[in-house]
Parts: structure tokens; C-alpha cells; sequence
């Protein structure tokens, strides 16, 4: 089912400007992985009921995973109507699917939705599946172009949700973290699906964190987790060159698994890390070779569940997990780590969070509430807030921006919102 809602005749200029301007905005949280994203002039409050509504559509499967704007299609991930695949799929920037394509089987023993956010390069896109199977298809048409069942080839073993990585793709190559016995992470011929390397396995388990592609004093890094560490690896050849899992207290065993779910932030050679259940937060610093780190500081107030954070102007914004179905909004100081605020979203729950322009977009993971926040430490500050209503299921999908447009997903919903 497809519903478009057009709100005035001037939409299809603005939705022609958006094609014509799209900005390469083309994987998960954005052109770095970091949640923010480079507009400008957008709207700095918004109407009682939010920002105008361009288009919405109830026919994107059940899904957990972002839209990817690329040129002048939308892409992202869902569940076909018997929940037995996960769908490639792609729409018009009007909101007009174009095309559907199975590609892999979603995770059979809870929440089954596609977490992957497609990763377009070029003219293809590539994905995984709850299962860990990787397929590269075609974007013009969606055609499959190779698949690989990463999952069982690479002997992957993942904790109780499977796999939730949104694959990192560069010069031609695509990385994928199966975790388990055999290695940690594997690096595929992009163009082909072939094996180029395989690093050591640190005998843990594969975590839900997509991995960061990082530079530092003339040198790159992938930056990843297991469930245990935060490791760097040579992305020329897979070697393992440093890994840290002091965070962690207890002794390692299986039923001490940390859930850790959230890419982290780097800047300046500082990596920051947090994935809530009480492990709080960390930054770590590299040595100039990139072989090392050492802990700068810990906090425990930002405990980030699943919703990701953003640095903007030396603060670090997001939500923190108290439990489940609650959280606080957190505002702490890249440098030192001191907290500069925490505070409930009344009547809200923790949620997903990025940020453009120096203002923050909050997403309540429960009640599905989207808050326009100014991005300043002394407070919470929010200009506008308004409702989702369409969907179903737990709103852990993360918002994404594009050429002054605001998309939402929800479930089997999808919402394109005018912010400009």
C-alpha cells in the first residue's frame, strides 16, 4: 500500500532541486558514519505540528535500518509481507517505489526487521542480512549482481539479535565482522564477493557496531567491535594492530557479553565509545603509528543503548540507557568527559539523535516523538517537537537528512518531511 500526500503545487520544484543538488550522502548516519549532516538553511523551528509532510508511504517492509538518498533515488531495506526476506528497495524522491529485490534471510529468533542501511557506491549498492549473507546489486535496476553467505562461510558468530552491519565499502573493497573463532573481520573484492584478507580471530563474538573507516597522521585504520573489544585493524591487510577491553570489568565469560550496538565517534586521533547496559563511556587516544591506545577518560552518565551520538562544537550529544523503555538526554565534553547536562525528555523515552546546522534531531525510541534541540551544553533545549503516528514497532530506526529534507522511518512506514 502507498499513500503520497502532496502538500502544494510547489513540491515538485523542490523535489527537482533535491535531485539535482543531492549531496553524497550514501551509507549509514551519513557521509562519515557520524550522524552529521552538512545542509544549510534549515528551518530553525517548526510549526506545532511539525514540518510540512511531502510524501509517506506504508509499503517499505518492516525494517530498523535508514533510507540512503543517492542522486535521485531513495534506497533502503525491509521485510517482504511474509517477514521470510529481507527486500532491497527503491523509491522516487516523490515517494514511487520503483523496484523490490530479495537478497537474504532476516534473523529468525527476535526482532527479525532489516537492520542493514544499504551502502551505495557508484552505480551499485551492497547490504547484509540478519543472516549474514552479502549481496551487491545493481542500483539502476536493482539486479543482483553477486552474493555471498558470509555468514556461514566466514563461520560468524553473533549474539541474540544476528547480524545488524551496514558494510563499509572502499577502494573496492567491502568489510564485513563476522566474529567468532575463525577471524574477526574479512575484507571482500567489492566488484566480485572474492576473499582479499582475514585477520586474526579474537575468539569473541561479532557485535551489532558497523565499523569506521578513520586517518590519522598519514595512516588509515578500520576501527570495529566484538562484544569484548575495540580493536584497529590495517585495512591493507587485516592485521589486528591493536585491541582494548579494559572497559570491561568482569571476567570474559559468555555470560558476561556486552551488547554493543553503536559506531564510534573519531576525531583528531581520539576515539569515543558507548553502548549502554551500564558500560558508560570511553574516549581513546592513538599513538602517532596507530599500533596503541590509551585511555584519556571514562563516564558514566552517556551510556548510549542503540541510537548513536554527535559531536558538535566539543560536546557530545545522546541519549543514556537507564533501562530498556528509559533514558536521559546527555550532553558531555569531548576533552575532559565532564557532563555538561542530563536530563529527561518529559514524557519521552532515550532514542536515536543526529544533527545538522548546529541543531539536534531527537528521535524518542518509544513514543516516537522527533525534537528540534539546540545544540548547546548549558541545557536540553528544545524548540519543536511533534509526533510519528504511522508504523508499528519500536521507532529504532535513525532519522536521516537530505538536500533539506527530513526522512523518517517507522516500521513499514517512511515519511519525507520539508525542513527548509
Amino acid at each position: 500500500m502507498i499513500r503520497i500526500r502532496l502538500i502544494n503545487v510547489l513540491i515538485p520544484m523542490v523535489l527537482y532541486a533535491a535531485s539535482a543538488n543531492a549531496q553524497p550522502f550514501c551509507g549509514w548516519r551519513g557521509e562519515n558514519r557520524d550522524g552529521i549532516y552538512n545542509e544549510k538553511n534549515l528551518l530553525t523551528t517548526w510549526s506545532e505540528t511539525g514540518p510540512s509532510l511531502i510524501w509517506e508511504t506504508l509499503d517499505a517492509g518492516k525494517g530498523y535500518s535508514s533510507p540512503v538518498i543517492h542522486g535521485d533515488k531513495l534506497f533502503l531495506t525491509g521485510l517482504d509481507e511474509n517477514e521470510e526476506k529481507e527486500l532491497f528497495l527503491s523509491y522516487s524522491l516523490d515517494g514511487k517505489k520503483l523496484y523490490q529485490t530479495e537478497y537474504g534471510s532476516p534473523w529468525k529468533q527476535s526482532f527479525s526487521h532489516s537492520r542493514t542501511t544499504p551502502t551505495i557506491v557508484g552505480d551499485k549498492a551492497y547490504v547484509i542480512s540478519g543472516m549474514g549473507e552479502i549481496a551487491c546489486l545493481g542500483i539502476a535496476d536493482g539486479k543482483i549482481l553477486w552474493t555471498v553467505d558470509a555468514g556461514t562461510q566466514y563461520k560468524r558468530n553473533t549474539g541474540a539479535w544476528g547480524t545488524a552491519e551496514s558494510p563499509l565499502v572502499f577502494d573496492n573493497k567491502l568489510i564485513f565482522s563476522p566474529g567468532g573463532d575463525e577471524t574477526t573481520v574479512v575484507a571482500l573484492n567489492a566488484s566480485t564477493g572474492e576473499l582479499l584478507w582475514k585477520s586474526r580471530s579474537l575468539n569473541a563474538l561479532s557485535s551489532y557496531v558497523s565499523p569506521l573507516l578513520i586517518s590519522y597522521k598519514g595512516k588509515r585504520q578500520i576501527v570495529g567491535m566484538t562484544d569484548f573489544h575495540v580493536y584497529g585493524i590495517n585495512p591493507e591487510n587485516g592485521e589486528i594492530q591493536w585491541s582494548y577491553d579494559n572497559w570491561i570489568q568482569e571476567h570474559k565469560t559468555p555470560k558476561d557479553r556486552k551488547i554493543c550496538a553503536n559506531t564510534p565517534l573519531y576525531k583528531d586521533g581520539k576515539i569515543y565509545v558507548s553502548n549502554g547496559y551500564d558500560q558508560g563511556s570511553f574516549q581513546l587516544a592513538l599513538n602517532d603509528d596507530l599500533t596503541a591506545v590509551k585511555l584519556v577518560w571514562k563516564n558514566d552518565d552517556l551510556d548510549t543503548h542503540i541510537g548513536g551520538f554527535v559531536l558538535v562544537n566539543g560536546t557530545i550529544y545522546g541519549s543514556s540507557w537507564t533501562n530498556n523503555n528509559q533514558g536521559d538526554w546527555v550532553a558531555v565534553d569531548w576533552n575532559t568527559g565532564d557532563t555538561k547536562y542530563k536530563t529527561a525528555w518529559t514524557g519521552k523515552s532515550k532514542g536515536s539523535i543526529i544533527s545538522a546546522e548546529e541543531m539536534l534531531y531527537c528521535y524518542d525510541e518509544r513514543r516516537g516523538a522527533v525534537a528540534l534541540v539546540k545544540a548547546t551544553p548549558a541545557k536540553f533545549d528544545i524548540v519543536s517537537e511533534f509526533t510519528i503516528t504511522q508504523g508499528e514497532g519500536p521507532h529504532w530506526a535513525h532519522p536521516v537528512i537530505n538536500n533539506g529534507i527530513l526522512y523518517i522511518r517507522h516500521g513499514n512506514a517512511l515519511m519525507a518531511y520539508k525542513i527548509r
